[in-house]
């Protein structure tokens, strides 16, 4: 990549989170400008790039990989559509943000892996959104000081408004509880070994068909055990909470109490409504640190890796979720390129 003051960034997905993403290179971090958006819709596409000076729209992403002006590329498209995008992007050895997942399946992820191997370095930041995020980060500080002992037990909660229509079980998993997958390993440093899913009785506001909440217990190699609770129609907000639990202490983070009033004989605070609106900080930190490490020649944050390994429990959780039994996690050896 030659270096330029300014990272030129194609974009490649313009819907929820590329359209957000769109917004914040231009409005919000810094060294990093939106030099190209692709989309299989060619009209939106012209739209976004519309709005943006010197951006380029394209409906094919190597299309936009081959511009000039393109150093780096964030993936912001559905899931299926991300291993092509990843091999261009290898193929050309431009640094990538990619959206979770980073393939939708363990046997995809396994194949970005090995080609990612093949360069002899990395070039891909998994979007881990979380890892970025204040109050998480402050946990795995205090976590890797082992002053509260060695952790024994993780409690998470994962809980939404409402689910869009055409949610399914195994969203449940694959779209919500796989952040509890990445945040586990990454706060805890160990795998996850098994997994298990429980469900209460439905609750009346889940929609025909949707067994919602649903209660998954995870198992690490380092002998912790860790639950989520996922409710995805709770009616109410949306809410991330956890708490570790050690030897010597705990420690909980996302009661969501940064300002808490007292009027006329209630006291409360608000309950952020979507994960844009509660993790909006963590979005901003996440690019703009792939933007500066970029820029200074480094690939950093989540990486294939994580992506491959939270596939692969996102595999045990679905079948052990369909067949009601605990379900192992299988694994390959992990490459000396991701330590």
């Amino acid at each position: 990549m030659t270096q330029r003051e300014t990272l030129g960034v194609a974009v490649i997905g313009t819907g929820r989170m590329g359209a957000d993403h769109v917004r914040r290179i231009g409005e919000v971090i810094s060294g990093a400008r939106v030099a190209a958006v692709v989309d299989v819709d060619a009209e939106r596409a012209k739209n976004v790039a519309a709005g943006i000076e010197g951006c380029a729209a394209h409906t094919e992403p190597a299309a936009a990989m081959a511009a000039d002006d393109v150093d780096a590329v964030l993936i912001a498209s559905p899931g299926p559509a991300h291993e092509a995008a990843l091999l261009a992007a290898f193929e050309r050895d431009l640094p990538v943000l990619c959206e979770k997942p980073l393939t939708p399946d363990a046997a995809s992820s396994l194949r970005i892996l090995e080609a990612e191997q093949k360069l002899g370095h990395r070039r891909v930041q998994v979007g881990f959104m979380r890892r970025y995020d204040d109050e998480y980060v402050k946990l795995k500080a205090l976590l890797d000081t082992g002053r509260l002992g060695r952790p024994l037990m993780l409690h998470n909660r994962h809980r939404n408004a409402g689910s869009p229509p055409g949610f399914t079980e195994a969203m449940l998993i694959n779209d919500s509880v796989v952040h509890e997958m990445d945040v586990t390993r990454w706060l805890l440093d160990q795998e996850i070994t098994a997994v298990t899913v429980l469900r209460p009785t439905p609750s009346d506001n889940a929609p025909k068909g949707l067994a919602d909440p649903q209660f998954v217990v995870f198992e690490t190699d380092g002998g912790a055990l860790v639950d989520v609770e996922i409710f995805v129609n709770c009616g109410f907000g949306y809410q991330v909470q956890a708490e570790a639990v050690c030897e010597r202490g705990t420690a909980r983070i996302g009661e969501g109490h940064a300002m808490v009033t007292n009027e006329a004989g209630r006291w409360g605070g608000t309950i952020a409504q979507d994960f844009v609106e509660r993790f909006a900080e963590a979005y901003d930190r996440e690019v703009q640190a792939w933007v500066d490490a970029t820029r200074r020649g480094e690939v950093t944050g989540p990486s294939v890796w994580d992506g491959y390994a939270a596939a692969a429990v996102c595999e045990a959780a679905v079948r052990a979720q369909r067949d009601g039994r605990r379900t192992e996690v299988e694994l390959v050896e992990r490459p000396a390129l991701y330590g």
